[in-house]
């Protein structure tokens, strides 16, 4: 297999990945934010640091990514 043929699919698998991974994601934030703005507990001002871990055993990789949630 090309070195081109086995790039491209590698970033076609990643992309799906990260897709599926950040509508799913999206999805568990606008819960939560519903939730706690339900209960009360927040005013939906606050700001939230976020930290996000990406983990693959196989090729011994961890990456943390870190952020912030700002409700307006």
């Amino acid at each position: 297999m090309s070195h081109y043929r086995i790039d491209s699919m590698v970033e076609r698998e990643a992309l799906e990945f990260l897709k599926s991974i950040g509508v799913s994601s999206q999805r568990a934030i606008e819960h939560a934010v519903a939730d706690a703005l339900a209960a009360g507990t927040i005013a939906g001002t606050e700001s939230f640091p976020a930290k996000v871990t990406l983990a693959i055993a196989g090729l011994k990789m961890h990456v943390e990514f870190t952020g912030d949630i700002t409700l307006q």
